[in-house]
Protein backbone atom coordinates (compact mmCIF):
# COMPACT_ATOMS: atom_id res chain seq x y z
CA UNK A 1 0.00 0.00 0.00
CA UNK A 2 3.08 2.18 0.43
CA UNK A 3 3.90 2.64 -3.47
CA UNK A 4 -0.23 3.18 -3.76
CA UNK A 5 0.68 6.59 -1.79
CA UNK A 6 3.59 7.19 -2.96
CA UNK A 7 1.92 7.14 -6.80
CA UNK A 8 -1.45 8.89 -5.92
CA UNK A 9 -1.94 12.43 -4.94
CA UNK A 10 -5.07 14.48 -3.34
CA UNK A 11 -4.29 17.91 -3.42
CA UNK A 12 -5.67 20.51 -0.82
CA UNK A 13 -3.73 23.52 -1.68
CA UNK A 14 -0.06 23.34 -2.10
CA UNK A 15 0.10 20.09 -0.47
CA UNK A 16 -0.57 16.38 -0.78
CA UNK A 17 -2.74 14.82 1.16
CA UNK A 18 -1.52 11.18 0.51
CA UNK A 19 1.90 12.10 1.38
CA UNK A 20 4.46 10.75 0.05
CA UNK A 21 6.77 10.43 3.50
CA UNK A 22 3.50 8.40 4.72
CA UNK A 23 3.82 5.83 1.86
CA UNK A 24 7.72 5.36 2.62
CA UNK A 25 7.03 4.45 5.90
CA UNK A 26 4.22 1.86 5.21
CA UNK A 27 6.88 0.54 2.48
CA UNK A 28 9.27 0.21 5.06
CA UNK A 29 6.61 -1.51 7.37
CA UNK A 30 5.88 -3.86 4.38
CA UNK A 31 9.67 -4.59 3.65
CA UNK A 32 9.77 -6.31 7.28
CA UNK A 33 7.36 -9.06 5.44
CA UNK A 34 9.91 -9.86 3.13
CA UNK A 35 11.10 -13.60 3.96
CA UNK A 36 14.65 -13.44 5.34
CA UNK A 37 16.52 -15.55 2.15
CA UNK A 38 15.32 -12.21 0.44
CA UNK A 39 18.49 -10.55 -0.81
CA UNK A 40 19.66 -7.25 -0.48
CA UNK A 41 17.50 -5.99 2.40
CA UNK A 42 20.34 -3.87 3.87
CA UNK A 43 20.42 -2.50 1.02
CA UNK A 44 16.42 -2.16 0.05
CA UNK A 45 16.02 -0.83 3.61
CA UNK A 46 19.26 2.12 3.55
CA UNK A 47 17.00 3.30 -0.15
CA UNK A 48 13.50 3.10 1.32
CA UNK A 49 14.88 5.15 3.67
CA UNK A 50 16.31 7.34 1.44
CA UNK A 51 13.29 7.85 -0.41
CA UNK A 52 11.60 8.29 2.74
CA UNK A 53 14.06 11.62 3.54
CA UNK A 54 13.99 12.83 -0.23
CA UNK A 55 9.66 13.05 0.06
CA UNK A 56 10.21 14.64 3.55
CA UNK A 57 12.55 17.66 1.68
CA UNK A 58 10.52 17.47 -0.92
CA UNK A 59 6.93 17.63 0.60
CA UNK A 60 7.12 20.43 2.62
CA UNK A 61 5.43 22.94 0.90
CA UNK A 62 5.86 20.99 -2.02
CA UNK A 63 9.20 21.61 -3.07
CA UNK A 64 9.69 19.96 -6.26
CA UNK A 65 5.98 21.93 -7.62
CA UNK A 66 8.80 24.95 -7.15
CA UNK A 67 11.43 23.53 -8.48
CA UNK A 68 11.99 24.30 -12.53
CA UNK A 69 14.60 22.30 -13.30
CA UNK A 70 13.55 18.86 -14.42
CA UNK A 71 16.64 17.51 -13.64
CA UNK A 72 16.57 18.48 -10.11
CA UNK A 73 13.30 16.19 -10.18
CA UNK A 74 14.39 13.52 -11.69
CA UNK A 75 17.27 13.19 -9.29
CA UNK A 76 14.97 13.13 -6.12
CA UNK A 77 13.57 10.09 -7.94
CA UNK A 78 16.77 8.65 -8.21
CA UNK A 79 16.52 6.84 -4.70
CA UNK A 80 12.91 5.60 -5.16
CA UNK A 81 13.60 4.31 -8.61
CA UNK A 82 16.76 2.60 -6.82
CA UNK A 83 14.41 1.27 -4.54
CA UNK A 84 12.41 -0.45 -6.73
CA UNK A 85 14.95 -1.17 -9.24
CA UNK A 86 16.69 -3.30 -6.58
CA UNK A 87 13.46 -4.48 -4.83
CA UNK A 88 12.70 -6.22 -8.48
CA UNK A 89 15.83 -7.34 -9.36
CA UNK A 90 15.68 -9.35 -5.21
CA UNK A 91 12.06 -10.68 -6.08
CA UNK A 92 12.79 -12.11 -9.37
CA UNK A 93 16.35 -13.57 -7.58
CA UNK A 94 13.66 -14.96 -4.40
CA UNK A 95 11.01 -16.48 -7.22
CA UNK A 96 13.27 -17.82 -9.54
CA UNK A 97 14.87 -19.50 -6.34
CA UNK A 98 11.70 -21.24 -5.91
CA UNK A 99 11.19 -22.24 -9.49
CA UNK A 100 8.38 -19.58 -10.77
CA UNK A 101 9.71 -18.58 -13.55
CA UNK A 102 7.05 -16.62 -14.76
CA UNK A 103 7.15 -14.44 -11.53
CA UNK A 104 11.00 -14.26 -12.01
CA UNK A 105 10.25 -12.98 -15.84
CA UNK A 106 7.90 -10.21 -14.59
CA UNK A 107 10.38 -9.06 -11.98
CA UNK A 108 13.27 -9.27 -14.32
CA UNK A 109 11.18 -7.05 -16.86
CA UNK A 110 10.18 -4.59 -14.15
CA UNK A 111 13.63 -4.32 -13.12
CA UNK A 112 14.50 -3.41 -16.68
CA UNK A 113 11.82 -0.69 -17.14
CA UNK A 114 12.95 1.13 -14.06
CA UNK A 115 16.18 1.12 -15.02
CA UNK A 116 15.30 2.62 -18.10
CA UNK A 117 12.86 4.78 -16.71
CA UNK A 118 16.40 5.99 -14.61
CA UNK A 119 17.92 6.46 -17.63
CA UNK A 120 15.79 8.35 -20.17
CA UNK A 121 16.01 11.21 -18.71
CA UNK A 122 19.75 11.52 -18.79
CA UNK A 123 19.19 11.31 -22.82
CA UNK A 124 15.89 13.51 -22.81
CA UNK A 125 17.64 16.59 -20.19
CA UNK A 126 21.42 15.80 -20.85
CA UNK A 127 21.24 14.48 -24.09
CA UNK A 128 18.52 16.62 -25.61
CA UNK A 129 16.96 14.10 -27.37
CA UNK A 130 13.91 15.57 -27.33
CA UNK A 131 12.18 12.41 -29.22
CA UNK A 132 12.42 10.61 -25.76
CA UNK A 133 10.46 12.61 -23.85
CA UNK A 134 7.30 11.47 -24.59
CA UNK A 135 8.31 7.63 -24.12
CA UNK A 136 9.97 8.63 -20.80
CA UNK A 137 6.78 10.19 -19.71
CA UNK A 138 4.52 6.73 -20.64
CA UNK A 139 7.13 4.92 -18.86
CA UNK A 140 7.39 7.03 -16.18
CA UNK A 141 3.76 6.67 -15.49
CA UNK A 142 3.39 2.93 -16.74
CA UNK A 143 6.40 1.53 -14.32
CA UNK A 144 4.97 2.65 -11.45
CA UNK A 145 1.37 1.21 -12.42
CA UNK A 146 3.09 -2.30 -13.35
CA UNK A 147 5.33 -2.58 -9.75
CA UNK A 148 1.98 -2.13 -7.88
CA UNK A 149 0.23 -4.47 -9.52
CA UNK A 150 2.56 -7.26 -9.47
CA UNK A 151 2.85 -6.47 -5.52
CA UNK A 152 0.02 -7.25 -4.85
CA UNK A 153 -0.45 -10.33 -7.02
CA UNK A 154 2.45 -11.99 -5.74
CA UNK A 155 2.60 -10.47 -2.30
CA UNK A 156 1.46 -13.84 -1.05
CA UNK A 157 3.21 -15.99 -2.92
CA UNK A 158 5.72 -18.23 -0.26
CA UNK A 159 8.96 -16.81 -1.97
CA UNK A 160 7.63 -12.97 -0.86
CA UNK A 161 6.45 -13.19 2.49
CA UNK A 162 7.43 -14.39 5.70
CA UNK A 163 6.47 -17.50 6.95
CA UNK A 164 6.54 -16.22 10.46
CA UNK A 165 4.67 -13.53 9.27
CA UNK A 166 2.01 -15.26 7.14
CA UNK A 167 -1.08 -15.60 9.14
CA UNK A 168 -2.76 -18.63 10.75
CA UNK A 169 -5.47 -20.39 8.79
CA UNK A 170 -8.60 -19.70 10.21
CA UNK A 171 -10.67 -22.88 11.30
Amino acid sequence: MGFVVVLLTARAGAYDLLADPLGWVLVLVGLRALPPGVEHQPALRALALAALVVSVLTWVPAVLDRVDDDSLRWAASLPQLGFVALLAHALMTAAGATGDRRSARWWSGVRTLVLVVAVLPVLVLGGHVSALRDLTGALTVIAPVVVIALLFAHGSRPWALDPDRQAAPAS
